[in-house]
């Protein structure tokens, strides 16, 4: 690529607030991810670009450094710096993480094992809908905005974690459009370009992204957070964010214990975590679940979705805080929406006391899957390493050799839309790993696995492909 050909697409990156770096990083970033700048595309040098924008050379070193730590880029010494992984003929790559909008779309042929929700609205969902209609042809005087969301369904919400021994009441609910606004949000009002936020390694993608849109500089702990009260005093985040029950992708539960030390460790610090409960609610039949993070100190703010447990088209998800930071978050909100869609928080509200049979019949189904899912790629991929989950809803399975990222492009070529591990993984150790979903019909998952099989076999052919250097610091 031309020098002037990167500068065009930078556009204006720059702006009067943190560190320059960052937010140069954070533009070349979203043009990766975005599949401007392809894999293998070869990217200015570092005079020429800072000769270009008009910076320090240090500016543009330090951001490739950044990008180079996360595994974006390659920098060797005699070929130049270059976008992660082999070139490709098209200009956008087919199957990346974590720019994941193609995940959501389903596409004609191709069996979407990708994005992890549930495909149809349950008959709860529906009469829950039938119920609430009444409620709704009775409203009069209220123009329907509600940027904390309906009191109704705040209410509702506060009941159910009062249930679980939070004591909750409705100030401390903001109803959020899903989980990922929820997470978008806090990310807003809580970090700034160059402030540090630790993270599991590897996580969810969609909050990686949402602190990263932040120019936030993440900071890794394994997915037990062993370290993390030492991780408080020598990192110095601004907040932490752990999935605490069925995390994904691994579907760790953390025990009580370790639960206990991290709310102790964040209080003790001043420093917000943020907790991830968005899968609590899909253990597998009989399987316990500890009382959450929040239960250990009152000041956890927690985040939880209807998405993962009913349909993620109902589009509806809270966050429970301390009423200061819920206030803020609401004046956030105004900006954005003015506040949700009421027919739906009508129809939540209706559902959240009635939850229990769906989640019964749903855990019975996703442990079938589960089992189902692993059971055919024992058979036809034994290779591949599937360790079982206790609920959930994704295996996070390791390849014997390769990596994800190239892998996951010819799965697609084969039907099969998979999420490559390198976009869950801030520190690289993520590249040779796949995170499958197991919500589809078993005949569907048998054939997902034979054309995945199918994939392999060429893969594995293909010995330029069956490879991926891992990045390297100049």
């Amino acid at each position: 690529m031309e020098p002037i050909s990167l500068v065009e697409r930078l556009g204006r990156w720059s702006s009067g607030r943190g560190a320059l770096y960052l937010l140069l990083a954070a533009r070349i970033r979203t043009l990766i991810d975005e599949g401007e700048l392809p894999p293998g595309a070869l990217l200015p040098p570092d005079r020429v670009l800072a000769t270009a924008l008009s910076v320090g050379r240090s500016t543009v070193v330090a951001a490739y450094d950044l990008l180079c730590g996360e595994g974006r880029i390659v920098r060797r010494q005699g070929s130049g710096t270059r976008v992660a992984g082999p070139p490709v003929a098209t200009s956008r790559p087919t199957t990346e993480a974590p720019a994941f909008l193609h995940l959501l779309e389903p596409r004609d042929g191709v069996i979407m094992l990708a994005c992890a929700a549930p495909d149809a609205p349950p008959e709860e969902l529906i009469s829950a809908y039938t119920r609430t209609l009444p409620q709704l042809a009775g409203i009069a005087g209220d123009i329907g905005y509600h940027p904390m969301g309906h009191l109704t369904l705040r209410e509702a919400i506060a009941d159910r974690y009062t249930a679980r021994g939070l004591a909750c009441d409705p100030d401390r609910i903001l109803v959020t459009t899903g989980g990922q606004q929820a997470l978008t949000l806090l990310a807003r009002a809580l970090i700034r370009p160059g402030d540090r936020v630790l993270v599991q390694a590897p996580t969810y993608f969609g909050a990686l992204e949402a602190f990263r849109e932040e120019g936030a500089v993440l900071r890794t702990l394994p997915v037990t957070l062993s370290g993390f009260a030492s991780a408080l005093q020598e990192q110095k985040p601004v907040l932490a964010y752990a999935v605490s029950t069925f995390h994904n992708p691994t579907g760790t539960v953390l025990p009580s214990p370790v639960r206990q030390r991290l709310a102790q460790a964040s209080a003790a610090a001043g420093i917000p975590l943020i907790e991830d409960e968005a899968l609590a609610d899909l253990g597998f039949p009989d399987v316990p679940v500890p009382p959450p993070i929040a239960a250990h100190h009152d000041d956890v703010i927690s985040i939880g979705s209807l998405s993962k447990v009913a349909w993620g088209g109902l589009r509806v998800g809270w966050v429970r805080a301390p009423a200061s930071v819920i206030a803020r978050l609401a004046r956030m909100r105004t900006v954005l929406d003015l506040g949700g869609n009421v027919p739906a928080q009508l129809a939540a509200a209706d559902l959240l006391p009635r939850l229990a049979p769906l989640m019964r019949r749903t855990a019975l189904e996703r442990r079938a899957r589960h089992d189902h899912l692993r059971s055919e790629l024992a058979r036809h991929l034994p290779s591949w390493e599937a360790p079982a989950v206790p609920g959930g809803q994704t295996l996070w399975v390791r390849l014997p050799h390769g990596d994800g990222r190239s892998f996951a492009q010819q799965a697609l070529r084969h039907g099969v839309a998979v999420l490559p591990g390198a976009g869950l993984d801030p520190t690289g150790a993520g590249d040779g790993y796949l995170r499958l979903h197991f919500l589809a019909e078993p005949q569907e998952l048998s054939e997902a696995v034979r054309r995945l099989a199918a994939a392999w076999r060429e893969y594995q052919a293909r010995p330029s492909q069956a490879t991926y250097p891992p990045p390297m610091a100049v």
